[in-house]
């Protein structure tokens, strides 16, 4: 099957992926640059800021979920982030999705949800439209989830999020960069 070359210049294949070839800082790099619901915001808001949001929210209240919290959109550096009605219609895509998410997970060793990751997940929309639509437009459809009351924090550029993102995973992780990578 075909490959995409990552950030850090490994062959990956999003379709038969190999958990030798996910790095962390593929997926830090892309969530930084990819930005949420396909651009179509105010201003720009990557996937990796919203995962941090989720991850600092998920780690007040449950430490261990912490980590899972920051990587639970992780597959997406490799997929790309989809509008919902786009990724349950695409044949294969969660498909793909499940399989990139197993290679990262077997390469990472973590889980890339739970229970309270699903209920921040959802309710940080209430959040984003909040600070990423309104008052230009009104959200066409109630809200059924209360907000988590984060700050929806713009106007980052793309690499310092990045370094954030791999700071926290460092900080949740243990993982130390220059033992793996020296």
């Amino acid at each position: 099957s075909g490959w995409i070359t990552t950030y850090m210049g490994k062959r990956f294949y999003p379709l038969d992926p190999r958990p030798e070839d996910v790095d962390i800082r593929d997926i830090a790099h892309a969530l930084s640059l990819i930005c949420r619901y396909g651009g179509h915001t105010r201003r720009f808001w990557s996937v990796a800021q919203h995962s941090l949001a989720v991850s600092r929210w998920v780690e007040q209240r449950r430490p261990i979920e912490a980590l899972p919290a920051l990587l639970h959109d992780a597959a997406e550096a490799y997929l790309c982030d989809l509008p919902r009605p786009v990724k349950q219609a695409v044949v294969g895509y969660s498909t793909a999705e499940a399989r990139v998410e197993s290679a990262i997970i077997q390469a990472l060793g973590t889980p890339l949800s739970g229970e309270l990751v699903r209920e921040a997940d959802s309710r940080i929309l209430a959040d984003e439209i909040r600070a990423l639509w309104l008052p230009v437009g009104k959200w066409p459809e109630p809200l059924s989830v209360e907000p988590l009351g984060v700050e929806v924090e713009y106007g980052r550029s793309p690499s310092d999020v990045e370094d954030d993102f791999l700071a926290a995973y460092v900080r949740l992780s243990g993982w130390d960069p220059l033992e793996v990578y020296s």
